[in-house]
């Protein structure tokens, strides 16, 4: 299995009760997954375990083979080779698109940079607004950007943090479309959460129902939301 996620349990600094409760979960290479949940029910901080922003008090998550945490291993962000897409896409204002997602890729050579910036753009279909600013950019296309910086370093798993919560509705579910297309055509595993159902059933392949900070259901979208 290429994402292994083993009793993953967290609780915050002066908190009653655990946020995450013995979460499990295996992902195969380049499958998406969906966490869907209620505001409050833990969907942000799994992905925040698995980015390595924050600690777990027990559990283990290994990505292709490599141990991320476990009880006597922790790995810090920057070495575990996951990109990350921000809820407000943390684009920086005063960088172009260009610049935004050449910012990821400071351990390549400059030709190589050139050429896998030029390969995202084409991926997320942004090549002629390479010189643009993000204030320049529609909701969606910020988003697209966001995308292609986090994937042009090529992660071995990208996370997705509620990815359409700031796009106008009539827009969602062309987006939502566009996304599933982006991720099939990279390859790339991915995990996204959202409060959303008709995100879970549009983008992921298996959807993980989480209430409380526990894991109540996993399965297809269709038959999970049925």
């Amino acid at each position: 299995m290429y994402v292994e996620i083993r009793g993953l349990t967290f609780r915050y600094k002066n908190a009653a009760e655990d946020t995450i409760q013995d979460f499990t979960l295996d992902i195969r290479k380049g499958e998406i997954i969906g966490i869907l949940g209620e505001s409050g029910s833990g969907k942000t901080t799994i992905l925040r375990l698995i980015a390595g922003l924050e600690i777990p008090s027990r559990g283990s998550v290994r990505i292709d083979g490599r141990t991320m945490v476990d009880g006597n291993t922790f790995l810090p962000p920057e070495r575990r080779g996951i990109g990350m897409v921000f809820q407000d896409y943390a684009l920086f204002p005063h960088m172009t698109v260009e610049a935004n997602i050449k910012f990821g890729l400071h351990r390549m050579d400059g030709a190589r940079r050139n050429e896998r910036l030029e390969e995202v753009l084409r991926l997320v279909n942004l090549a002629e607004y390479k010189r643009r600013y993000p204030h320049e950019l529609s909701g969606g296309q910020q988003q697209r950007v966001a995308l292609a910086r986090a994937l042009a370093p090529e992660p071995s798993l990208l996370l997705l943090d509620e990815p359409f919560s700031n796009l106008d509705r009539d827009l969602q579910q062309r987006i939502r479309d566009e996304l599933k297309v982006i991720l099939k055509g990279a390859g790339i595993t991915s995990i996204f959460v959202t409060h959303d159902r008709d995100d879970s059933r549009a983008l992921a392949d298996r959807v993980v129902i989480l209430r409380g900070g526990r894991m109540v259901e996993i399965g297809d979208p269709a038959e999970v939301l049925r």
